[in-house]
């Protein structure tokens, strides 16, 4: 760490002493980072924030009178100023510029401090040291270089170690939670690991992300990993500066490596990182030919359970993933046609995670996941963020080629609603003529009903309005004329030619429920027309 005023003023070979403040303040401990003499009127052009500034005080006369800002004359005397105004402006100047301290020599130029200097100096709150005249200013910066030089020399040292214990960590088993263990040691901050979907991925004696700002962390993560671009960020969240960078390569990211760091990081550090992220994007990688291999396993285990050959399918799950999901399960399917990597990855994190209890295959473009009720959560919150989905009603394994088909029409449902996910027992709960419906019934009931509207529209009647309202009332007679408004002899006849048009006869009970069924569906389909105009 570089020098500090206190550092300076207890070395006894210097012999410094401390006028400003009287006692000891916080700004005595900044580090200094260079030592610059001058005895120029504004010395500030020249100069650094953080420096230590030293002078014999040449630039201020010595016979009483103030100095001027402007230098000395020609004649190599200050003019006279009537008040202390300009020490005032010179100490003014070193402050906003942001110099550590004023060191000032005396027994060379001056016999003693000027008064009105140190009064400055308390004024604007800089430190002013004095050194005496058996002191060489450069003495002072011979120390100021000596400790950087040994600082420099630490840090390279630093980083050498640090180099080689990251390596070490690599080649250990657990490669990957050895190597940001050792990242975590030796910057002494937390660094945190997120899969692809951006879950928080624990590791054994890592420390947490402060739980004031994790979920906030969590998000600005997700944010980047969406982007799918390998990015790097500095922010400051909740007062904390927080870095963040993504794993893997662009429009196939890994996941994401969140370091909160106590301290700026400098170029030492900064190497020790940049190392961390080249071998755990390379541990990443090396991890996604063996997951593709994994795919295409689960793709033909999930046909075998299609098929019927549960012994087999359960077999080759145990030796690969523990054991298929326990019954009662639910299905859930996805529309992928071009799956993000990020989104296979975090459902391979999340069959990992719960051993056996998360099962999923892509069939062609169909996304399909298998997980018992317990864990169904996790799988919607995952699914919902790429697009929309259906679940099945809960089935056994004997059962999930109609489970398929049962999550293939929910999604269907959702994607007609504009949901996220529809579940199957939200069809199945509005009856045989909500499943129908789910089947596209609607343009047949179209084309059934097409002579009775044609009729209609042609010979200005209203016998579709007529059928409707009698279906209405329960295909009550007197009841349905007072509604309507005519005689109930009018009303027969009406509904007898409506039957003729349509080729129904309508005293029978089929062919009633084929009209009855026809106009719920043509119904349903005038909604959904309507609310599609509304929307464009």
């Amino acid at each position: 760490m570089p020098p500090s005023l206190n550092v300076l003023l207890r070395s006894r070979a210097l012999k410094l002493r401390l006028v400003v403040p009287e006692v000891g303040s916080i700004q005595l401990d900044e580090p200094i980072t260079w030592v610059h003499s001058s005895d120029l009127a504004d010395p500030t052009p020249f100069l650094d924030a953080g420096q230590l500034l030293l002078t014999d005080g040449t630039q201020f006369p010595t016979d009483g009178r103030e100095p001027t800002t402007a230098g000395a004359t020609s004649g190599g005397k200050a003019p006279d100023v009537p008040n202390g105004s300009a020490y005032d402006e010179y100490v003014e100047r070193l402050v906003g510029h942001g110099i550590a301290g004023l060191g000032f020599a005396t027994q060379v130029i001056h016999g003693t401090l000027p008064p009105a200097l140190e009064e400055a100096c308390r004024k604007h709150g800089l430190p002013l040291l004095e050194v005496p005249d058996r002191t060489p200013f450069i003495a002072i910066i011979r120390m100021v270089a000596d400790y950087l030089a040994k600082e420099e020399h630490a840090r390279a040292e630093w980083s050498l170690q640090a180099q080689r214990a990251i390596s070490r960590a690599a080649l250990r088993p657990d490669g990957l939670t050895s190597i940001l263990g050792e990242l975590e040691r030796q910057l002494h901050s937390w660094v945190a690991l997120y899969d692809a979907a951006g879950n928080y991925v624990r590791m054994p004696r890592n420390r947490p992300v402060p739980s004031d700002i994790a979920g906030e962390v969590t998000a600005k993560v997700r944010n980047a990993l969406d982007l799918g671009t390998r990015s790097a960020s500095h922010l400051l969240i909740g007062g904390q500066s927080v870095t963040l960078q993504t794993l893997g390569r662009k429009g196939s990211l890994r996941g994401a490596l969140a370091l909160g760091a106590i301290e700026p990081l400098d170029p030492a550090r900064t190497d020790i990182v940049n190392s961390v992220i080249g071998l755990a994007s390379l541990a990443l990688e090396q991890a996604r030919t063996l997951d593709t291999a994994r795919r295409h396993l689960r793709a033909g285990v999930f046909e075998q359970l299609l098929a019927g050959s549960t012994d087999v399918a359960a077999r080759t799950a145990r030796q690969v993933w523990g054991q298929l999901p326990r019954e009662p399960l639910l299905v859930t399917a996805s529309r992928q046609e071009n799956p993000a990597p990020n989104l296979l990855e975090a459902l391979e994190l999340l069959a990992d995670d719960y051993r056996g209890a998360v099962f999923y295959a892509l069939r062609g473009d169909l996304l399909v996941v298998l997980a018992g009720r317990l864990h169904q959560d996790k799988v919607l919150e995952l699914l919902q963020r790429h697009g929309a989905c259906g679940v099945s009603a809960e089935t056994a394994i004997a059962g999930l080629s109609g489970a398929l088909e049962e999550a293939t029409r929910a999604l269907r449902r959702a994607a007609e609603l504009g949901r996220t996910a529809v579940e199957f027992s939200e069809l199945s709960d509005s009856g045989m003529l909500g499943l129908l419906r789910e089947e596209k019934a609607g343009p047949v009931a179209r084309g059934l009903l097409q002579p009775l509207i044609a009729h209609d529209a042609a010979e200005q009647t209203e016998l579709l309005v007529t059928v409707r309202e009698w279906f209405a009332n329960d295909c009550v007679w007197d009841k349905t004329a007072r509604r309507l408004g005519v005689h109930r002899h009018t009303l027969r006849n009406r509904v007898d030619a409506a039957g003729r048009i349509l080729g129904l006869n309508l005293d029978g009970m089929r062919d009633r429920l084929e009209l009855f069924a026809a106009l719920q569906f043509l119904d349903a389909v005038q909604f959904l027309e309507e609310t599609q105009l509304r929307k464009g």
